[in-house]
């Protein structure tokens, strides 16, 4: 019989038998695995061991994975290159251009029989065809670059999702040792340690667990927590949440054969048929085949678990059947990001001008042409006439598409994933993009204390034993016997056995902490006393215990129960001093005789041990114990007869016996006061929220520099923030919460709702005349519900929760406050860096559209041609914003005030810059236009014919056109009023390497272009003068920076007022998605405005942002896929249909929108009002569902 690593090669138990298995719950489930034998039989047939694991051999790891799946489920394909060049194609001005460009080629080469046509003509018209085929080729290279930037940026992404992916860890035993090892390397009949916080990786059976319990609504729908257990219901599932405890499982399945794996794999394959299915009724639509049946609202329903957690839900698309439910569908989405909304608008508005001025252009060029060769000249029409109209178009087209700005998704899109991956190094990781902008705007900071404003390495400094108080660290021979092996006892067993004390990886360093932190000071005060914890813990391994009672925030307290030697049992707890104090009623006292704790001994303790403690900036915990005796029991025993109640905790947890309190310290982290005061001069408030004591918490604010002498300030404990912002009914008011808010600088004592509370009521507030940006930093399980109502969520990277991790926007990587305020930098630069482009852009736009629009009128033809446009577009578009949204941040920015949301995007000063610049180079273009070529001695290029070659007069033209615009970019390198232009020019690389680039390949233009981009060599001092007034915009930038910006009017700036005023425009580019599902035709003008001018809609509107670019759930790991999945395919069942009677499973999972976006924030419940009466649900019977093959369909 074959053998691997020494045991036979075929496992007791088959990969179906497991998948079977895993589809049993609760009491069937226990029934299931004893049918196999109990659950140590299941470890024997799967050749692991319950306490050692497995052997972790390379042999034997690749047996399992061959037989039962490796723990990763494939990931879709990146669109390859030439799908990216298709879809840059799909431009309607790109096509329209192409179009024109293929008639005016065929034109060129058609030779009508005309008898009349001068000789002269035949030498032009071997030339006829180049400008076609220019353009072509410009269009190719737009496309081409276009194609490339998507490419590079869904290639970065894909970066940033594998690195997110590495560092998704799990605890599981191998070789008799506890590591920490990838997910994707699970394997089945792994033993894995879960706790609290942690998103379960695979699918298992539980070996032995303590009050554990878990969040399943990401699979059932349920909010409730489950309570699991290996004799009430043993089977965890892939994607759930463990909500509170821990426990050891085996692991059964993993990768595509997991729970979550399965409807994954149903999900991709829904998802295709999807995808064609919208295919097809866009081609109905188009044939006018759509009957309008009843709106159909894509309404996911939302379930909020009992934390008010908000399980995560895909985009919620309801199509805008009224502005009533546009309004609902902007307030129940995390608002747009600022930036977003102001673009979005602006970038519409400049397209809706710069289509008309090309209408007109075209239509100006034409009538004058008509009038001129038909009305003065009388002459007939002939065919070759045909040949001039398309020039004339080609004009007008070009002008529309310098006048689109497409620059400006380009230049925000760079922007933001150039900060992204610089903000790595950073110690940022952004898991959605428009936070790192977001953040530039932040107002407010909501900070946790323990880790993030502390350095989270707990030290026990104080003790006070036996009513002796210890300054230093005292020995086992200054406690009496008897107390000294109660606390190291209590100590070791009643902790997680997760947390552990290494030593350092060279003989100097400090010891490694490992889980829990408080835990591992209190270890470490066992090891200070010389007993070694792990001896007294290989003794009473976790299987002993009888009952755990694991921390949490309502506890606050951890409690261990353990069978006694010889009968009865006995409970050690541990927990916020004041809390255990409360529940005391004896206590050690001098030389270790058992006292009574009465009332006046325990206001002395908390006044002369516990206070003083904290004031030092002390976290003070006490331990206590009780002991249930069978027989005779002492004073502070309880006697028993049969085994106590454990669920009645009330009980239980009285009439404890203290045995010490002891200090714990947590210094600050050095350079947090340092961090906190850049963000108060920066114009952030920074506001403390912790679980700590109140005077801890105030004696650490103080050493922040969060609380500073002479402020007027508050500092609150969660009860008492809870009187002051409820009404008499028990509710919260807002006008309540906005007299505490202001002035809160330490709330302490905090529950993670007080957190939720605080946040909700800072961000609806409408006391300070900008909304506040509030961002949030959580590391617990609870904390998810105020990381995602946040408009910024960060997580702790080292001592964060996955679930916490799940729900935040950034991730620290290194759990450091000062690592935030670097985030600050960053927003503020992505903003400052698009606000740059902008003024670039426009000057250009308007530049390029009035130069072609009073060409056309005055001299019948645009100075500039249709090539030199689309170069002078793409160096201005591409190549601009990658060179302006490349600066890097300066300190400089933190010394202003947020610019808050109803900032205008472009302010009095770049509105200066933008009119100023434009000026100057209209009146040099005009003069060159109309006197150029008197002064420069040059052949008039006005009134040429139509095919007659290019001119250098119109080549001066252009030439200096693109040296202004060059010198002008950089001016654009400062947008508030600088006068140093050239400061950090030599920092940005980038910067440079395009500038030089594009100055050759313009000088190889005008040399060498001829024909092809209409330009006749020029000599050296015709380029002299081009330089020269190239050269001239800097000096007028220093002049325009004169004029004081305060004197102009507020008029001259734009996008002003709330964010909400555009999300009109945000709507109008979504219906794009909704169109598909609602059957009455959207406003079909202005969408197919949009859907023509720009892609715009790809890149910036809506959420389409984030799914091309970054669909990053925090550890994408497969695991995690498969959430964003199994919450997919709930809300698939849940969604709302019409009159589909025998839907499919498909036909449900269709009905998500194909185009869900990143998964969203907001509950929607508030939709159930909106749905029509006739829309039926029809019965799903969900249990068959999951319990089938996934083939089966469900009716």
């Amino acid at each position: 019989m074959a053998t691997i690593d020494g045991r036979p090669a075929q496992y007791g138990i088959s990969l179906k038998q497991l998948r079977e298995l895993m589809e049993h719950r609760g009491r069937e489930g226990v029934m299931k695995i004893a049918e196999f034998g109990g659950i140590h039989e299941i470890c024997k047939k799967l050749y692991t061991s319950p306490n050692e694991g497995l052997s972790g051999s390379t042999a034997d790891e690749e047996h399992r994975r061959e037989t039962f799946g490796s723990n990763v489920i494939p990931p879709k394909p990146p669109k390859t290159f030439l799908t990216l060049v298709w879809e840059a194609l799909q431009d309607v001005t790109l096509i329209i251009l192409e179009v024109a460009a293929l008639v005016s080629l065929g034109l060129s080469f058609y030779k009508p029989a005309d008898e009349d046509a001068p000789v002269l003509q035949e030498e032009e018209e071997h030339h006829g065809w180049i400008e076609g085929l220019a353009i072509l080729i410009s269009v190719i290279v737009v496309v081409i670059v276009t194609a490339f930037n998507d490419y590079s940026k869904e290639r970065q992404f894909r970066g940033l999702q594998n690195r997110i992916e590495g560092e998704h860890k799990f605890s599981v035993i191998r070789g008799g040792e506890v590591c920490q090892i990838s997910v994707g390397d699970i394997l089945v009949g792994d033993i894995a340690q879960v706790k609290y916080g942690d998103l379960l990786p695979a699918d298992g059976c539980l070996i032995q667990s303590n009050d554990l319990k878990v969040d399943e609504s990401s699979l059932t729908g349920e909010s409730d927590h489950v309570k699991k257990g290996a004799d009430v219901d043993p089977m965890v599932l892939s994607g759930t949440h463990v909500m509170e405890g821990s426990g050891k499982m085996v692991v059964t399945a993993v990768g595509v054969n997991s729970q979550a794996g399965i409807i994954f794999t149903l999900l991709g394959a829904a998802v295709d048929e999807q995808e064609a299915e919208i295919k097809k009724m866009k081609k109905g639509e188009g044939d006018g085949r759509a009957q309008t049946k009843g709106t159909q609202a894509q309404n996911q329903r939302q379930t909020v678990s009992s934390e008010g957690t908000k399980s995560e839900s895909e985009g919620n698309h309801v199509p805008q059947s009224s502005s009533t439910s546009a309004a609902a569908e902007t307030g129940h989405k995390k608002e747009k990001s600022v930036l977003q909304a102001k673009l979005t608008k602006l970038a519409i508005q400049i397209g809706y001008a710069g289509s008309t001025i090309a209408v007109l252009t075209v239509i100006i060029l034409i009538i004058q042409f008509c009038i001129k060769t038909f009305v003065i000249d009388e002459k007939p029409w002939k065919n070759t006439y045909a040949n001039n109209l398309v020039k004339h178009l080609i004009i007008g087209v070009t002008v529309l598409v310098v006048a689109v700005p497409e620059g400006l998704p380009l230049a925000v899109t760079l922007s933001l994933a150039y900060s992204v991956k610089k903000m790595m190094k950073d110690n940022n990781l952004v898991r959605h993009l428009d936070a790192c902008e977001t953040m530039g705007n932040a107002t407010a900071i909501c900070s946790d204390k323990t880790g993030t404003l502390t350095t989270n390495r707990m030290t026990v400094v104080q003790s006070y034993i036996c009513e002796k108080l210890c300054k230093v660290l005292p020995t086992l021979s200054d406690i009496p016997q008897h107390v000294g092996n109660l606390i190291t006892m209590g100590i070791s067993v009643n902790s997680a056995y997760t947390s552990n004390i290494m030593s350092g990886h060279n003989p100097g360093d400090l010891p490694i902490q490992v889980g829990n932190k408080t835990e591992c000071a209190l270890l470490g005060f066992v090891q200070g006393l010389g007993v070694k914890y792990q001896s007294i813990r290989d003794e009473i391994t976790e299987d002993k215990f009888t009952r755990v009672y694991t921390f949490n925030s309502v506890r606050k307290s951890m409690g261990t129960v353990i069978p006694r030697p010889n009968g009865g049992y006995r409970l050690y707890t541990k927990g916020a001093s004041e809390i255990i104090m409360k529940k005391c009623a004896f206590i050690y006292g001098h030389e270790g005789n058992l006292e009574k704790f009465t009332r006046d001994m325990q206001e002395r303790l908390i006044r002369e041990v516990i206070e003083p403690m904290a004031c030092d900036g002390l976290r003070t915990i006490s331990v206590a114990y009780r002991d249930f005796v069978p027989g005779k029991a002492a004073i502070n025993e309880v006697h028993i007869d049969g085994e106590p109640n454990w669920d009645d905790e009330e009980n239980i947890m009285t009439n404890l016996t203290c045995l010490c309190v002891v200090g714990i310290e947590d210094p600050v982290r050095p350079e947090v006061p340092d961090a906190i005061r850049k963000c108060q001069r920066a114009g952030i408030t920074v506001r403390m929220v912790t679980g700590d004591n109140i005077n801890t918490a105030r004696s650490i604010a103080s050493k922040c520099g969060i609380l500073r002498p002479n402020d007027d300030f508050l500092i609150l404990e969660g009860k008492e923030f809870n009187r002051r912002i409820r009404d008499s009914n028990g509710d919260i008011q807002q006008h309540l919460i906005d007299k505490v808010w202001p002035k809160l600088r330490v709330l302490a004592r905090s529950s993670p709702t007080d957190k939720y509370t605080l946040v909700k009521g800072i961000i609806d507030s409408t006391v300070s005349e900008n909304r506040e940006v509030v961002a949030v930093t959580g590391d617990g399980t609870n904390d998810g519900p105020a990381l995602k109502k946040a408009d910024v969520g960060f997580a702790m990277g080292i001592a964060g929760t996955d679930v916490a991790k799940e729900a935040s926007d950034i991730i620290l990587t290194d759990d450091n406050f000062s690592s935030i305020v670097k985030a600050v930098m960053w927003g503020r630069n992505v903003y400052d860096s698009i606000a740059k482009f902008l003024q670039f852009q426009l000057t250009v736009n308007v530049v390029a559209v009035i130069v072609a629009f009073i060409g056309a009128c005055a001299v019948q033809d645009s100075p500039l041609k249709a090539v030199q446009m689309l170069w002078v577009n793409l160096i201005m578009d591409t190549l601009a914003s990658l060179a302006l949204a490349t600066e890097f941040p300066t300190p400089d920015l933190l010394l202003r005030k947020p610019y808050g949301r109803t900032k205008p995007l472009i302010s009095r000063t770049m509105m200066k810059n933008i009119l100023g610049q434009a000026l100057y180079q209209l009146v040099i273009i005009f003069g060159l236009l109309f006197v150029g070529d008197l002064i420069l001695d040059i052949e008039s290029g006005r009134g040429q014919e139509l095919n007659a070659g290019p001119t250098q007069h119109f080549t001066i033209i252009f030439n200096t056109f693109v040296m202004m615009t060059l010198f002008n970019e950089i001016n654009a390198r400062k947008i508030h009023g600088q006068r140093n232009v050239i400061e950090g020019l030599l920092t940005n690389p980038i910067f440079y390497t395009i500038w030089i680039f594009t100055m050759i390949s313009q000088v190889l233009i005008i040399q060498y272009g001829k024909m092809a981009f209409s330009t006749k060599a020029l000599s050296l001092d015709q380029w002299l003068w081009c330089i020269f007034f190239g050269i001239g915009t800097l000096v007028w930038g220093q002049l325009i920076t004169s004029v004081p910006t305060r004197k102009l009017p507020k008029i001259l700036s734009w996008g002003r007022g709330h964010p909400e005023e555009y999300t009109d425009a945000m709507n109008l580019g979504e219906e794009r998605f909704d169109s598909i599902d609602s059957d009455k035709k959207p406003r079909a003008g202005q969408i197919l405005w949009i859907r023509g001018l720009t892609r715009l809609q790809t890149q910036v509107i809506g959420g389409e942002l984030q799914e091309r670019l970054i669909p990053v759930p925090y550890s994408k790991s497969n695991t995690d896929q498969a959430i964003r999945v199994v919450n997919a395919f709930r809300q698939g069942l849940d969604a709302r249909y019409g009159d589909h009677t025998n839907t499919s499973l498909a036909e449900v999972l269709r009905k998500q929108t194909s185009l869900s976006k990143r998964l969203s924030e907001t509950s929607s419940i508030e939709y159930a009002d909106n749905i029509p009466d006739e829309l039926t649900i029809p019965e799903i019977d969900v249990e068959r569902l999951s319990s089938h093959s996934h083939t089966e369909t469900a009716v």
